[in-house]
């Protein structure tokens, strides 16, 4: 797989105008996702090497933020899953501040200490898990 720092927008409408508006006005505060704060991850596509970029909600706890594979409980993960296992190293933006995170899927007790959390962020998560058979996944960004 060839890498490249080309910036490719995602085919979906609705993740690339959000963004838009974020690079546009520097901050996340900008956008929202049902009415609930964002963040931003800026990620390497696994298999094209190229950049990706992905607003997510925002599951913040102790300084270290979640990253939930709901996809509205689709039977599938979002191509961003496989994004962060293939390249685990990505940037996060959370209003104006932009660091180094390192994502870490969860499991056992761990993951279910931040599904809590996911879910007391954005209550539609419990509901995402009962339309889909797969375990949602979850994912810690643990600032590097």
């Amino acid at each position: 797989m060839a890498t490249t720092d080309e910036y490719v927008p995602s085919p979906s409408d609705w993740v690339r105008d959000q963004v838009d508006t974020i690079a546009r006005t520097g901050t996340t505060d900008s956008v929202h996702i049902m009415e609930r704060p964002v963040v931003l991850l800026t990620m390497r596509g696994a298999k094209s090497g190229a950049i990706r970029k992905v607003p997510l909600m925002r599951v913040e706890h102790d300084g270290s933020f979640a990253a939930v594979a709901s996809q509205g409980g689709a039977p599938t993960h979002p191509q961003w899953y496989h994004n962060l296992l293939a390249h685990p190293d990505i940037e996060l933006q959370a209003g104006t501040d932009t660091f180094p995170v390192r994502a870490r899927e969860l499991e056992g007790d761990e993951r279910s200490q931040w599904w809590e959390r996911c879910v007391a962020a954005y209550p539609p998560y419990a509901e995402y898990q009962t339309k889909t058979d797969r375990l949602i996944p979850v994912f810690v960004l643990e600032r590097r």
